[in-house]
């Protein structure tokens, strides 16, 4: 530990600009593709009548089990299917995926067609992780 302290010292400015770098990249992250909601404010949201969960895992993983009532349109299929998802526009679309790692470019997309996105924290796997139910 005092090893740290004091490369910390000596060397001020690196950890001062790698510190912002950091926090940059968060932000960046963050803004990117909506916010992340945890599965119990997905529920609150859906349950509410306010949201669609829109799945875009591959139409034979959605088929393993996916969340009640959510809309799959595969993220490489989004772009050319947007327009499913107009009668939904008065609704927050959340983003789901088996782990998170196609959710920040797919709400991005959507973000861009003008809907209101967020994502689903962990996806499918976080989902499933908590003990909440998927149907066939």
């Amino acid at each position: 530990m005092s090893h740290l302290i004091e490369f910390i010292a000596n060397h001020y400015i690196l950890c001062t600009l790698f510190v912002a770098l950091v926090i940059l990249i968060v932000m960046h992250e963050m803004g990117r593709g909506g916010k992340s909601l945890s599965p119990r404010e997905l529920t609150q949201l859906v349950n509410q009548g306010t949201a669609l969960v829109v799945d875009v895992r591959a139409k034979k993983d959605f088929d393993t089990g996916h969340i009640v009532d959510a809309l799959n349109i595969p993220y490489e299929k989004l772009e050319t299917r947007l327009t499913e998802l107009e009668k939904y526009r008065d609704k927050t679309l959340i983003v789901a995926d088996a782990m998170g790692q196609h959710a920040g470019a797919a709400s991005l997309i959507l973000k861009k067609a003008g809907f209101e996105v967020a994502r689903l924290s962990g996806g499918i796997v976080g989902w499933r992780g908590d003990n909440l139910p998927v149907v066939k």
